[in-house]
């Protein structure tokens, strides 16, 4: 009997331990960009995606993947504490490539079972 209070007790101790832990979730100020028409002239267009982490642990950004080779991100190395933004920046490579496009960018955290996306989209026009 003395065994199955004490399994019961740990375990309500463990399950209570793992409710109180934090959790990160990120809140986007925006998740499109339209960069509208632009010169292939430019070479690269540049946006930004803020954002703030409304949970209460620390949010870590694992990685970023694109579609293509064309769209290069960049983003907050550092872990973002609670209420604090960051941001990750989408570059978009214009020479050559003439037309509309829509591109996205995945970014993989330390949210369980989240993953979020963030989509670019325009017209490049030649000179």
């Amino acid at each position: 009997m003395k065994k199955i209070a004490f399994i019961m007790l740990a375990l309500f101790l463990s399950v209570s331990y793992v409710s109180a832990q934090g959790k990160a979730e990120a809140k986007f100020q925006k998740t499109t960009h339209d960069f509208g028409k632009i010169a292939e002239s430019i070479g690269t267009a540049t946006c930004e995606f803020i954002f703030t982490n409304t949970g209460n642990a620390p949010l870590i950004i694992n990685r970023v993947a694109t579609t293509c080779g064309c769209t290069t991100p960049s983003y907050t190395k550092e872990p973002i504490l609670p209420g604090k933004d960051g941001k990750i920046v989408v570059s978009y490579s214009t020479k050559g490539r003439i037309g509309s496009f829509n591109k996205g960018a995945t970014v993989f955290t330390n949210v369980p079972d989240s993953v979020y996306t963030l989509i670019i989209k325009g017209e490049v026009l030649s000179k």
